[in-house]
């Protein structure tokens, strides 16, 4: 099985980083392509981050309150 990594993604040009808010998925759930997986805050604005792809969510890297930079990895996926 392939792993895809979940990275934050950049909402705005001047965005560095971003702060998990909350987790809408745990580990070991099935999700879909575009299926919203986090809430994140940047730049004082709430946004909510969707799967890259389809598959099982296998890590959370990225602990709810951790500050992380612009294309981090935050989770995993298992497809």
């Amino acid at each position: 099985m392939a792993t895809v990594d979940v990275l934050l993604p950049q909402f705005g040009m001047g965005m560095q980083d971003g702060e998990i808010i909350r987790w809408l998925k745990s580990v070991g759930d099935m999700v879909e392509a575009g299926e919203l997986l986090v809430e994140v805050e940047a730049a004082k604005t709430t946004v909510e981050v969707p799967s890259p792809a389809s598959g099982k969510l296998v890590e959370i890297v990225a602990q709810e309150g951790e500050t992380v930079d612009v294309r981090a990895v935050i989770a995993r996926l298992e497809n």
